[in-house]
């Protein structure tokens, strides 16, 4: 019951937040494309959380732990925090003044891509239980190298490239757009540093990097 809570306080503080952080700048609940994004980041989150409880509570418990033990992770947290509060407050805006709207199939589309990214997300949980969300080696903890991870070593963040890359096409924004593109930045300087823990604490880890060369993105990082 207790992971339960925990589960459900996760879900609704997101919620709520996202939701202010939307329609407050929007000034207006008629915002079509707040709500798409709200649902299709929600619902599926609902979904996956109540698999996880049934099948592997482990694994949510370490999906909901969000205190970083290592310093520069903190400082990386933080600004992901920002260009998230600034990207949603910025597409609010952008519909409420009407600066750039773009064109419905735009919004479209990139849901598609923010569902297809959460698939490939979903896929990473069945494939990894050792998936936690703050950068740690944990106790017992193997490589994974088949599946995605056979292609590329953290397909964890590409699929988050995917889902938050098309997060502000999704709100119809072009200036959110602009705030996200942050995005890629933070996820290298997050993953340089990662590399380093779990070559440092990981056996076997090093051997994995010279077996799969590419971190992010198939023949090209």
């Amino acid at each position: 019951m207790k992971l339960l809570a925990k589960g459900a306080a996760f879900l609704l503080t997101g919620l709520t937040a996202v939701g202010l952080l939307l329609f407050l700048p929007a000034g207006t609940l008629h915002y079509p494309n707040g709500w798409l994004l709200l649902g299709i980041l929600f619902l599926p989150m609902l979904l996956m959380g109540a698999v996880l409880f049934i099948r592997d509570r482990s694994l949510l418990e370490k999906r909901l732990q969000m205190k970083e033990q290592q310093s520069e992770q903190k400082g990386i947290v933080a600004l992901s925090g920002l260009m998230f509060l600034a990207g949603f407050v910025l597409a609010g805006l952008d519909f409420r003044f009407g600066w750039f709207p773009l064109p419905k199939a735009v919004s479209v589309i990139a849901a598609v891509v923010f569902l297809a990214g959460y698939a490939m997300y979903a896929e990473v949980l069945r494939e990894n239980a050792y998936l936690s969300r703050t950068v740690e080696v944990q106790e017992e903890q193997k490589v994974i190298d088949t599946g995605l991870y056979g292609i590329i070593r953290h397909p964890m963040y590409t699929a988050t490239l995917l889902m938050f890359l098309s997060m502000p096409l999704v709100l119809g924004s072009v200036f959110s757009l602009i705030v996200f593109l942050a995005y890629p930045v933070i996820i290298v300087a997050r993953l340089k540093n990662e590399e380093q823990v779990l070559a440092a604490g990981l056996k076997g880890y090093t051997d994995y990097q010279k077996k799969v060369k590419y971190r992010l993105l198939p023949f090209i990082w």
